[in-house]
């Protein structure tokens, strides 16, 4: 399961930042982008985000993430649809000729510190 090598990434990241900035306060929240057709299940990372945050910075915190789909552009008819699969056509016109955008994203938008 990758997810669990992202998750501690995710955490190591957090408390170097907040080491970094000089910050003592508790880790409420994290805010993590997991585009639909990154490779990661989001449902595994809060598993192992259960597992792995006990004993960390981010004990305790409350893990939120979004799930952004994916667009898909029509080079035929200028169409742009949003997909949550990888489409071989355009939904709008038939056309193969098709590119998808986005939802590839795996990041951290936001961490919520108390003071």
């Amino acid at each position: 399961m990758h997810e669990a090598a992202i998750i501690e990434d995710l955490i190591g990241a957090v408390e170097d930042e907040l080491d970094r900035a000089g910050l003592r306060g508790r880790v409420r929240r994290l805010e993590v982008v997991v585009g639909r057709l990154s490779g990661a299940s989001p449902e595994a990372l809060r598993f192992a985000f259960q597992v792995l945050a006990p004993g960390t910075k981010v004990e305790g915190a409350r893990l939120e993430i979004s799930e952004p789909k994916a667009l898909c552009r029509c080079a035929h008819c200028g169409a742009r649809s949003e997909t949550e699969d990888i489409l071989g056509v355009c939904p709008a016109c038939g056309s193969g000729d098709v590119t998808i955008e986005g939802a590839r994203e795996l990041l951290l938008q936001s961490v919520e510190v108390e003071d």
